[in-house]
């Protein structure tokens, strides 16, 4: 009896410690990890390799991007996040200049296959929308190409963004557990969407990323901010990790 009782308070101290460790886990998977400090490019590079140089700048404690700044002959400069990241909350702020045009990458798969992150990687349209020059494709809707949208997937539910030179506050969602995103922009839940599945593959089907085998498949990639030629700054990156368990 006294084995017993032994083996069951050996059971009991180890179950609590697995329930401690486990409630610690998930606590620390739900903390924001800041991921640029306003002062270097720490954790980011250029996709495909590469630190930022000339071209990316940090100005006010927030990423610059300077078009004017490349060096001939210089590639396309898109940053990415040096980790992948699968189920989490990302916030930071952007603010364009005059019909400037830009994105922020979810999903991206980093490899020389692809030299650009859009290739795989879904985008939040950043975008000028006072630029009265703005022509989206024909093909559909000009809101599926307005900021905020997931360019030319989901259009935005309204138009919340701010005029040009203006900061702007956007909350990406993504929870691959649930098969649930969704994007807050200015504090107005403006898209929802899957994440994964029938319903995704058909978006993508209907879009002009139709034939691009690799784009939106990934459930861990990284974070990426676009060079698109324009001017445009990034402040404020922070991420936070939701639970993997599936």
């Amino acid at each position: 009896m006294k084995h017993l009782i032994a083996l069951f308070i050996i059971i009991s101290l180890f179950a609590c410690q697995t329930n401690s460790k486990k409630k610690k886990e998930t606590k620390a998977s739900n903390q924001w990890v800041s991921l640029f400090n306003g002062e270097s490019f720490d954790g980011w590079h250029i996709y495909n390799g590469g630190s930022p140089d000339g071209a990316w700048s940090i100005e006010d404690q927030a990423m610059k991007f300077s078009p004017n700044n490349k060096k001939e002959g210089d590639p396309v400069m898109n940053l990415v996040s040096d980790k992948s990241f699968s189920n989490f909350e990302l916030s930071l702020e952007w603010k364009i200049s005059e019909a400037g045009n830009s994105g922020i990458f979810w999903g991206v798969i980093e490899t020389p296959d692809y030299s650009e992150p859009y290739y795989t990687g879904p985008e939040i349209q950043v975008l000028d929308m006072g630029d009265p020059k703005y022509d989206p494709a024909a093909e559909k809707e000009k809101e599926y190409y307005e900021a905020g949208a997931i360019y030319d997937l989901v259009k935005p539910s309204q138009q919340v963004a701010k005029p040009a030179g203006m900061w702007n506050h956007v909350l990406l969602h993504i929870d691959h557990n649930n098969n649930h995103g969704h994007i807050v922009l200015n504090g107005v839940k403006i898209v929802e969407f899957p994440v994964h599945g029938e319903t995704w593959e058909k978006m993508i089907s209907e879009s002009k990323f139709s034939e691009w085998k690799k784009f939106g498949i990934t459930k861990v990639g990284k974070i990426g901010l676009q060079d698109h030629g324009n001017t445009v700054w990034y402040r404020n990156i922070k991420i936070k990790e939701l639970s993997n368990k599936t």
